[in-house]
């Protein structure tokens, strides 16, 4: 068997299920009737993020939930330009995040910020003159190495 190479869930463990629903929301971002008071769910193009309540997801990983500051994971919005970036990132803090990093040109040619939602998890808001954005809303970044 190959191991599909796809993200299915991303799930994010949060203090405050409803807090962090309504930021989400404020985005313009519509929870799946799959939802509950105990966790959320965003349908997003080719995966799904869940919202679920730090504690009882540490619980049922079966790890301690003593984690904090950075946690070497980040998850990047890609967007069509620069001026895309400058507006998502306004539009991101003027919701209620944290600014981490204003937009600015980067090392690797792209043009990148981030913020942090209600509970500090990290969104990379990034241009990537590399890559493209289909119709369908999907990042591709280039084709498999040979």
């Amino acid at each position: 068997m190959t191991v599909p190479n796809r993200l299915s869930i991303v799930t994010f463990g949060v203090a405050d299920v409803a807090r962090s629903t309504r930021f989400y929301e404020s985005l313009g971002w519509r929870r799946s009737s799959s939802s509950m008071d105990t966790a959320t769910f965003f349908q997003m193009q080719g995966s799904i993020l869940g919202l679920y309540e730090r504690g009882d997801l540490a619980d049922d990983v079966g790890v301690p939930d003593d984690g904090a500051g950075f946690r070497g994971v980040t998850v990047a919005l890609n967007v069509a330009s620069t001026d895309e970036v400058d507006a998502v990132f306004t539009e991101w803090v003027e919701a209620g995040a944290t600014p981490v990093k204003s937009p600015e040109e980067v090392f690797w040619g792209g043009y990148s910020s981030y913020v942090a939602d209600p509970d500090g998890h990290l969104w990379e808001i990034a241009h990537n003159p590399h890559a493209s954005i289909g119709a369908d809303g999907r990042l591709k970044i280039g084709g498999p190495a040979t």
